[in-house]
């Protein structure tokens, strides 16, 4: 029997489309969206940049940490900030109730998309770049994946298509 996914999470780096693709997604497949950065915004009532300049990066991924685990949803398309796999426990939390799904995007398409990275909310150390965070998380969004969609080149209704076609056992 088929295991029926209530909820579809979106994980990747920042710039990968997870937001875009989720609105898009969420009504190709009729579920509701939630963007799990505007969660954050939202309760800390402030930018995820400003959390990190306030109070460090990480602060930024225990709060995010703690938004995950509180969320209680079904029937959701939900995009995660990219520092969403850094929680063992948010991530096993995520993937009870739904299929978790690596929007992989090639380094350089990342760069050409984020135009600057020191007011984008980055949950990074200090002295890491791009690069080093970008080579740092493929392996956890490898590792917590159900599913890879592999999206440099695709148009945002190719990525959703091939994402539809996968949860439908078609790929």
């Amino acid at each position: 029997m088929t295991r029926i996914h209530s909820n579809l999470v979106l994980v990747g780096m920042p710039g990968a489309g997870k937001s875009t693709i989720g609105v898009i997604l969420a009504k190709q497949t009729v579920r509701a969206f939630v963007d799990t950065d505007v969660l954050i915004q939202t309760l800390q009532k402030r930018t995820l940049q400003d959390i990190i300049d306030t109070d460090g990066y990480a602060i930024l991924r225990k709060i995010e940490e703690d938004v995950l685990l509180g969320l209680s949803v079904q029937n959701h398309v939900i995009a995660t900030g990219g520092s969403a796999v850094y929680s063992d426990h948010a991530m096993t939390h995520l993937k009870s109730e739904g299929l978790v799904i690596f929007l992989d995007v090639d380094l350089p398409t990342l760069v050409s998309r984020v135009h600057d990275f020191r007011t984008r909310g980055l949950a990074k150390r200090p002295d890491q770049d791009f690069a080093d965070l970008f080579h740092e998380r493929q392996a956890l969004y490898t590792k917590y994946a159900d599913r890879t969609i592999k999206c440099t080149g695709l148009t945002q209704e190719e990525v959703c298509a091939g994402i539809i076609d996968q949860i439908k056992g078609k790929n």
